[in-house]
């Protein structure tokens, strides 16, 4: 069960999502904080989205905080200290962040602000807290300046982000691995 702050990290299906989960199946009320935004005409992303609808409990509430940046970071700092929150994912946040500053011509730096800003909500905020987040630093460099805007950005956001947090984990194939 999951207490203080908790950063997991994983690839692409690595498992990162269900084993964070899984840290606060005992808990009977969870405020999941879902960031992906739906995209109407993308089947493939409907699909990984209900995958994970389905997958959590029905105690389980849910918010919707795709494209607005500010949603998470809002809900962070007004968090219950009895009731944990998971956010999934950061990655998805770091896109809708990089979206509204227009960040994919002008660098990662464009979002500093919102990131510190995040980081600060997650360092006080006053509930359990489960963050998943994508690892980026081991796929090989993106060939599009758009993909290394966003790799650089999340990069150092998960650095920062395991700096605030109490506990960090790396899935992969399923397997968690303690690295704080």
């Amino acid at each position: 069960m999951a207490t203080g702050r908790t950063l997991v990290l994983g690839g692409v299906r690595s498992g990162k999502s269900a084993w964070a989960e899984s840290l606060l199946t005992g808990h009977p009320r969870v405020d999941y904080l879902a960031t992906a935004a739906h995209r109407d005409d993308d089947a493939d992303w409907s699909d990984r989205i209900r995958t994970h609808r389905e997958r959590r409990p029905a105690g389980w509430r849910t918010t919707e905080a795709g494209g607005d940046p500010t949603l998470l970071i809002a809900a962070l700092r007004v968090a219950t200290p009895t009731i944990p929150l998971l956010v999934d994912d950061v990655g998805n946040w770091l896109t809708a962040a990089l979206d509204a500053a227009g960040a994919w011509d002008h660098g990662a730096h464009a979002v500093d602000g919102v990131t510190s800003e995040l980081v600060s909500a997650v360092a006080g905020c006053a509930a359990p807290l489960v963050l998943v987040s994508p690892e980026v630093g081991w796929g090989v460099l993106p060939a599009t300046r758009a993909g290394r805007v966003f790799a650089d950005a999340q990069g150092q956001l998960n650095q920062r982000l395991a700096a605030a947090c109490d506990g960090a984990t790396l899935v992969v194939a399923g397997l968690p691995i303690r690295l704080k």
